[in-house]
């Protein structure tokens, strides 16, 4: 039996299947937050204020999510940041990243933003097997200076 793929905009109802799979994206890269932060992001996805987040769903299930951001930048019109994709192992290698990717950028284009771009870690080599398949890495180096 064929399965439909989908790739929307995150809904209310959605909340459970979001925070198993937000929550198993910052275990992947081992580091968690208190519940209270949950809360607080979806209700800004909700609000859809400045973050957006979309879904990509197998058979109606949320199996895999994106946050996304704009911003200005100095160069050019607003660029659009892709923050946190995560699709659960169980179905990982079915295109569902790629896809959830392009419509991040088809969102960005409809805006008028002239580049999308990540980071990831160095050692996440499967994702970044994907990411070298879609896009470019341009050799920057990523600083954090933590100012909390």
């Amino acid at each position: 039996m064929p399965r439909t793929t989908d790739i929307t905009p995150l809904q209310a109802q959605d909340k459970a299947a979001w925070l198993t799979l937000a929550k198993a994206y910052l275990a992947f890269y081992g580091t968690s937050r208190p519940e209270s932060d949950f809360e607080r992001l979806w209700l800004r996805l909700q609000a859809g204020d400045g973050l957006h987040a979309l879904g990509a769903r197998v058979d109606g299930q949320l199996v895999g999510i994106v946050h996304h951001l704009y911003h200005p930048s100095c160069w050019s019109d607003d660029v659009c940041y892709l923050q946190d994709l995560f699709v659960s192992p169980a179905h990982r290698g079915q295109g569902l990243g790629r896809a959830l990717i392009e419509a991040v950028a088809e969102q960005a284009r409809l805006k008028g933003s002239p580049r999308l771009y990540w980071l990831t870690q160095a050692s996440n080599d499967t994702a970044r097997k994907l990411y070298d398949q879609v896009a470019a890495h341009t050799g920057f180096i990523r600083y954090e200076l933590p100012l909390g």
